[in-house]
């Protein structure tokens, strides 16, 4: 679970529809306050006593990176959601472009699916009344999917890079954003821009005591027209502690929310049982 590689593959269902949904713009993200090691609005630690499970880091004191809980034990399922949204999409958004899902989190509400969500800070800027609606629901945690979507790397998918000093600010930002927003302790887990990361990312993210999440199963819903498609792409892959990556932007995922209608009954038929990132960290690490 624990990787230094570089993870340039992404997972993605195809190249170029990463690409595209992972299309960046604007400035790099300027320097925000480092979130405090205690509570705090704007970072992701909580009190010492009530802090989210994260996994120790690497060798040599690295960023650690976490794909999928243990196989065994249960089966138990965890669907994240990205809500991207980049620093350029500001007058797309004016226009009429919806990157929100209210649909979406409605019926994970109604289906009773916990889930947890790694939200740009710029998605928080355009809809903070969702964001903290979703932060303040216990059936979900927020957790960090960059400012802007800037990579990590210098080639992945033709994404804007942010520059190696940029990195942690970067990251700090996005809290910064969710906490305006009224996000309340948000997870101190990390989701790379494309999924892309190489050793001086994970060396950079050190200090902001963030555990790095990817994930085992791509739904392929980024641009995709057919619901049963892709749910059949996740009911393929899914096993045993699988984390599983999907979105939360309707102009980007439109069908997300049927193919989330035929998954979760046919998985819970199976025996799964969804969490939420935190308790399958939590289970790698021996926590319950």
């Amino acid at each position: 679970m624990m990787t230094l590689v570089r993870r340039t593959t992404a997972l993605c269902a195809a190249a170029a529809a990463c690409a595209a949904l992972a299309a960046c713009g604007g400035t790099e993200a300027g320097r925000a306050p480092r979130p405090a090691a205690s509570a705090s609005s704007a970072g992701p630690s909580k009190a010492a006593s009530s802090r989210p499970p994260t996994l120790a880091p690497g060798p040599a004191g690295l960023t650690p990176v976490f794909e999928h809980g243990p196989r065994a034990g249960g089966r138990t399922v965890a669907l994240t959601f990205d809500a991207d949204m980049t620093a350029d999409e500001g007058p797309r958004a004016a226009a009429g472009e919806r990157f929100d899902n209210p649909l979406l989190i409605a019926t994970l509400r109604r289906l009773r699916v916990p889930a947890t969500v790694f939200m740009t800070g710029r998605w928080a800027e355009e809809y903070p009344d969702e964001a903290r609606s979703i932060g303040l629901d216990p059936q979900f945690e927020i957790a960090n999917h960059s400012y802007s979507h800037y990579a990590y790397t210098d080639d992945c998918y033709g994404l804007p890079t942010v520059s190696r000093e940029r990195m942690r600010s970067d990251v700090e930002r996005a809290y910064a954003a969710f906490g305006k927003a009224g996000v309340r302790n948000p997870m101190p887990y990390f989701r790379f821009p494309g999924g892309c990361y190489d050793r001086a990312a994970l060396e950079e993210l050190t200090p902001a005591g963030v555990t790095a999440v990817q994930w085992d199963v791509v739904s392929g819903d980024a641009f995709a027209t057919d619901a049963d498609a892709v749910a059949r792409q996740v009911l393929d892959g899914v096993r045993p502690g699988s984390v599983v990556v999907m979105h939360c932007t309707r102009s980007a995922a439109p069908v997300t929310e049927r193919a989330v209608r035929t998954v979760v009954p046919e998985l819970r038929e199976r025996g799964y049982r969804f969490v939420k990132v935190s308790e399958l960290i939590g289970a790698a690490n021996g926590r319950r």
